[in-house]
């Protein structure tokens, strides 16, 4: 009677052991694709606030465009990005304009799209409005407008 538990075992074991070395299927990342809106486009001076409830959008727009005394400042970065803050980060990093394979625009650090990276919700070259995809960040910071911050005369000179 012992004899069939251990030949039953030893006949399997070598399925189980084959089945275990068998490497996991890799772990599918979104494309990473162009962004249809240019890093220059960017570049300049932005009025920036921050909003949680879309009831509050307008009225948070004219804040930003009042933040132009104190401008949010989106420079080109040396290798074609962006120089712009990450959450939590008090230093400017290069960030890459990107796009997704469901036709949305990004930015964020070089890679594929995560939780670093903000969904572009609309852009017209004049107001910028983004939100992080990580849902800590959203609570924390909300959604974040941009505008465009116009040029004095004295500063076309």
């Amino acid at each position: 009677m012992r004899s069939i538990p251990f030949i039953a075992l030893t006949t399997v074991l070598p399925f189980i052991a084959a089945c275990a070395s068998q490497a996991p299927p890799p772990v599918e990342t979104p494309a990473v694709l162009p962004s249809n809106i240019p890093a220059d486009r960017l570049v300049g001076n932005w009025g920036l606030a921050s909003y949680h409830q879309e009831s509050e959008r307008a009225r948070t727009e004219v804040e930003a465009r009042r933040q132009c005394n104190n401008p949010y400042r989106i420079t080109k970065g040396p290798t074609g990005g962006v120089m712009m803050y990450l959450a939590d980060d008090n230093q400017l990093s290069e960030l890459r304009l990107k796009g997704g394979p469901d036709g949305k625009n990004y930015i964020g650090p070089d890679g594929p799209i995560g939780d670093d990276d903000r969904e572009i919700a609309s852009f017209d070259g004049n107001v910028m409005i983004t939100r992080w995809l990580d849902a800590d960040k959203v609570s924390r910071y909300g959604t974040m407008i941009y505008v465009r911050c116009q040029q004095s005369s004295a500063s076309k000179r």
